[in-house]
């Protein structure tokens, strides 16, 4: 019997390898006799960089950034020879040249996500994407000729104004002193936007599968706002203050104000719209990049049964999501599938095996969160045992 084990992480409790290690260590338990296939997954977010990196073989090179809400934080350019790319991931992200120069892999997550701070910090209002622009202009300095960018996992709704300052577009006040970093609580004092673009900034790749608009019910600060620290009665306000500067920043890089409707434009609190702005940068599907860099067409035809999971497997994860995708695919091929969840909050499919590890109901809590792997692993042998 061959497994396939591909899971994403389990939001602040463990990453998407350590999950596929403690499914590992229930199964070598059970089922001594399987051959295990493992295939840790991204969304986008936390471990898009280091997943990637180690499935094309990319050289990492280790960068120091500003953190979400200052400070310095680690992150990581990961380089890999466009020659080496899988045809199918070459054909999505379009490089200048199919067969000469480097594409660089950066992860937002890693630079200004939410995971970078404690529930306390989280606020944003005072989060800035500046160090999600210092990894895109490392990677240019480094002679990329694409940046392939997941952008899932952020902290941030500031529309990608701080990644804009990072890249050499500067924002000013009245009186001509520089706003840095320039986060929404200090939108109202900009009076004027100047500057450039890196020249060197090679096109970006933004691996995405949200498609929610900027601005509106739909748009980041109504949708993805109060995940992020946003309080209720500010949402409005939010809004409003998003609305102005998008116009501002519309009208600088003269495009028309219906950017701001384009399907995926309000991701990571607006980042993709800053970046759509300047004309260097196009959205691709964020799953179909990972699932051709993993090979995972070719590894869930070879597998038996698929076993898959996140922290919360809901409607938005049967939408376009990494493990929702992935059964999808499984389920095309005719495979079983088990997906293993923190919570789960959608109904029986046909031919897909729910198991959540706590009850829909029940909010996860720092004592939760801390035992999921051994939950995982408990939950995964009595499923196989």
């Amino acid at each position: 019997m061959r497994v396939l084990v591909a899971f994403d992480k389990f939001k602040h409790a463990i990453s998407a390898g350590q999950a596929c290690g403690a499914a590992r260590l229930a199964l070598k338990k059970t089922r001594r006799d399987w051959e295990l296939d493992l295939c840790p997954l991204t969304d986008g977010g936390d471990g898009f960089e280091s997943i990637l990196a180690d499935a094309l073989r990319a050289e990492r090179i280790p960068v120091s950034v500003t953190g979400p809400r200052g400070g310095l934080v680690s992150a990581s350019v990961s380089l890999v020879r466009l020659a080496q790319l899988p045809p199918a991931v070459r054909s999505i992200i379009d490089p200048p040249s199919r067969s000469e120069g480097t594409l660089a892999i950066v992860e937002m997550a890693r630079a200004s996500g939410l995971a970078l701070l404690p529930p306390e910090l989280r606020n944003p209002w005072e989060t800035t994407t500046y160090g999600t622009g210092q990894l895109l202009r490392a990677a240019a300095e480094m002679g990329a000729s694409a940046i392939l960018l997941g952008i899932g996992g952020s902290a941030t709704n500031d529309l990608g104004l701080g990644a804009l300052n990072a890249l050499g577009i500067e924002f000013r006040t009245s009186s001509g002193s520089k706003v840095r970093p320039p986060t929404p609580a200090l939108w109202q004092t900009i009076a004027s936007i100047e500057g450039d673009v890196f020249e060197a900034l090679p096109p970006v790749l933004i691996a995405t599968d949200v498609t929610n608009p900027l601005l509106g019910p739909e748009g980041c600060s109504a949708v993805f706002g109060p995940q992020k620290g946003l309080s209720a009665s500010d949402v409005a306000r939010m809004e409003e203050s998003a609305e102005s500067m998008a116009r501002a920043l519309c009208a600088y890089f003269r495009l028309s104000s219906d950017q701001t409707r384009s399907p995926g434009a309000g991701a990571a609190g607006g980042l993709a719209f800053g970046l759509l702005c300047t004309k260097r940068a196009r959205i691709v599907p964020g799953f179909d990049v990972v699932a051709d860099s993993l090979d995972l067409d070719r590894r869930i035809a070879a597998a038996d049964v698929v076993i898959t999971g996140e922290g919360r497997f809901d409607a938005s994860s049967l939408g376009g999501k990494g493990p929702g995708s992935l059964a999808a695919r499984a389920l095309a091929a005719n495979k079983p599938v088990h997906v293993f969840a923190g919570q789960v909050s959608v109904g029986p499919r046909q031919g897909l095996q729910l198991h959540a590890l706590s009850r829909p109901d029940a909010l996860p809590s720092s004592e939760t969160l801390a035992r999921t792997a051994e939950d995982l692993r408990s939950c995964v042998e009595h499923v196989f045992g």
